[in-house]
């Protein structure tokens, strides 16, 4: 499990490795705002406690993207690891079967890779409707593809305890929070 970094104005910046955290509290550049009781990293001289989430002295200029590209991650993630044709859960596909990006006006028409015009689809759904519109080959959406909150979409695809995802919900908000406890990465 990673640790959560927090910048000094405690924005959630990212996960990091748990030993890159305890060096940036070493170096005097983070400190320890949460901690595993249960852990900790020893040396010969001293221990540090296992961070769960460190928030960074200086304040780090963060580039705001507010569009976030297409990508088989988020666009999964956006879509809760299910076909958006049959329904079925990337853990109810069998064999040869797995979940693939699919374009409800396909490429060859003029569509693009857009967030409206992609959806999660199982292989089966994906080689079924081919190179055809959703009414033609018979298949109806789910759901209406739309372009997805870009700070649900970066913390949906990430490992996250309780206590990581509190800190998320007080810089984001409490529907943050309600989004991330509903996605299958937070862990109890």
């Amino acid at each position: 499990m990673g640790c959560l970094a927090l910048n000094a104005s405690f924005e959630p910046l990212t996960i990091v490795p748990p030993r890159r955290a305890v060096r940036l509290v070493l170096d005097r550049k983070a400190e320890i705002l949460e901690e595993d009781e249960g852990r900790a990293f020893r040396s010969e001289r001293e221990e540090v406690p296992f961070p769960l989430v460190i928030r960074l002295v200086r304040y780090v200029h963060v580039p705001r993207r507010f569009r976030r590209q297409v990508t088989n991650t988020f666009l999964f993630a956006r879509d809760g690891y299910c076909c958006q044709y049959c329904g079925r859960h990337r853990s109810e596909l069998r064999g040869r079967q797995f979940l693939t990006r699919e374009h409800i006006l396909p490429l060859s028409r003029g569509g693009g890779n857009t967030w409206d015009n992609v959806v999660t689809s199982c292989s089966t759904c994906n080689n079924r409707k081919g190179n055809r519109l959703p009414e033609e080959a018979g298949l109806t959406l789910l759901s209406k593809p739309r372009e997805p909150n870009h700070v649900h979409l970066v913390w949906a695809v990430r490992k996250l305890t309780p206590i990581q995802a509190k800190y998320i919900g007080k810089f984001y908000g409490g529907d943050t929070v309600s989004f991330l406890k509903a996605r299958p990465g937070l862990t109890p």
